[in-house]
């Protein structure tokens, strides 16, 4: 099997996560934070182990990283959690579904209104588009970092800088990015960061992270026990308790931790160029065939490209590459702003998503076998 679909999740994982997860749910599983048993201490141990690493990776405080399932909850939770009422909420034309719908749920809801900017363009031309929205009652920015259609890689860094003038939160979504590429959640005046443990950090599916970077949290998104002030009918007002309601996943973070120490021996640089070159190979092959089309988001190259087959559905190549051991995913890829910014809505597309396992061999046999579906009727 050739596996091409790491956008949705990254597939293998290193072999040091699942030998944690057996060893957490066999050894050490108990319930982090509401005993003073050994069991519950060392998964509290382990948990914050984790926090600590992913804290030291994206230069955020310990404290602040909350914990949730996936990135989806993630993002929601921090959306709502600093959202002030009547405001002004900016998203961009790429954004996946996991922002675009708990905005729209909010505007239809009158708790506030939203505008979309463009990412067309250099990065002058996208602050531009950001700056022409902005109202007096702005008070927030929620954007993808790295689109998960085509790669598209906006400029956190001058858009961070650009909210922080403007006392506007920002919140990023790093589903495709965290783990690829250096993110600094201070230096980039990020408010809230959100980000997944199975794709670019090779965890398992489960858990997620949100590293808040600011104090203006409003109110919490699930009310319940968290192992302190038990006879109190609120939630702690301080993180990442506030945030944390009920049985955290050990085993899923567990296995995050080894997966996080993993990563952590290797050079994301020399990765990031792997993926590229993936990416270039890629480009490079298809090009040859004219009855393909490039969908390529960028100048430059990421871990993930976009393409169809003139006169084939979406699904059709995604079947035959699948009868032909090969994983892609066709369609909308949950996110319908970047197929109607890309001109696919009517039709979707087939995305290959690259990681640190993939080899050039595995994309020189994908590319025989769309070449041999382009010469059939």
């Amino acid at each position: 099997m050739i596996y091409l679909d790491n956008s949705a999740t990254t597939f293998p994982k290193p072999l040091c996560g699942s030998e944690e997860i057996a060893k957490c749910i066999n050894n050490y599983c108990g319930n982090p934070g509401r005993s003073s048993h050994r069991l519950s201490i060392k998964s509290a141990e382990k948990i914050y182990e984790t926090r600590a690493l992913l804290a030291q990776m994206f230069n955020g405080e310990t404290e602040n990283v909350v914990f949730t399932y996936n990135t989806t909850y993630a993002l929601n939770t921090a959306i709502k959690s600093l959202m002030v009422p009547n405001s002004h909420v900016l998203i961009s034309d790429i954004e996946h579904n996991s922002v675009l719908r708990p905005i729209v749920k909010l505007s239809n809801e009158k708790f506030c209104t939203y505008d979309i900017f463009a990412t067309n363009g250099t990065d002058e031309e996208i602050l531009f588009s950001i700056k022409s929205k902005l109202k007096p009652n702005t008070t927030m920015l929620a954007c993808t970092h790295v689109s998960n259609v085509g790669s598209r890689r906006l400029p956190i860094t001058k858009i961070g800088k650009l909210c922080k003038e403007n006392n506007i939160i920002f919140i990023l979504d790093a589903a495709q990015s965290a783990g690829l590429y250096d993110i600094n959640v201070k230096k980039m005046n990020i408010s809230a960061l959100c980000f997944p443990a199975h794709k670019s950090l090779y965890g398992p599916q489960g858990a997620a992270a949100i590293i808040y970077n600011t104090d203006k949290i409003r109110s919490t998104m699930v009310e319940g026990g968290t192992g302190i002030n038990s006879l109190d009918e609120n939630m702690p007002d301080f993180l990442p308790e506030m945030l944390e309601a009920g049985t955290l996943s050990t085993p899923c973070i567990s296995g995050w931790c080894a997966s996080l120490k993993w990563l952590k021996s290797l050079d994301l640089s020399k990765i990031r160029a792997h993926e590229e070159d993936l990416y270039l190979t890629s480009v490079k092959c298809l090009s040859e065939n004219n009855n393909i089309i490039l969908y390529k988001m960028n100048s430059y190259p990421g871990n993930a490209l976009l393409f169809n087959l003139k006169n084939k559905s979406p699904s059709l190549v995604s079947n035959y590459l699948n009868n032909n051991g090969i994983c892609v995913r066709s369609g909308f890829h949950c996110s319908p702003l970047a197929h109607k910014t890309l001109g696919t809505l009517n039709s979707g597309a087939v995305r290959i998503s690259f990681s640190v396992f993939n080899t050039r061999n595995e994309i020189y046999e994908f590319s025989k076998l769309i070449n041999e579906l382009s010469s059939k009727k």
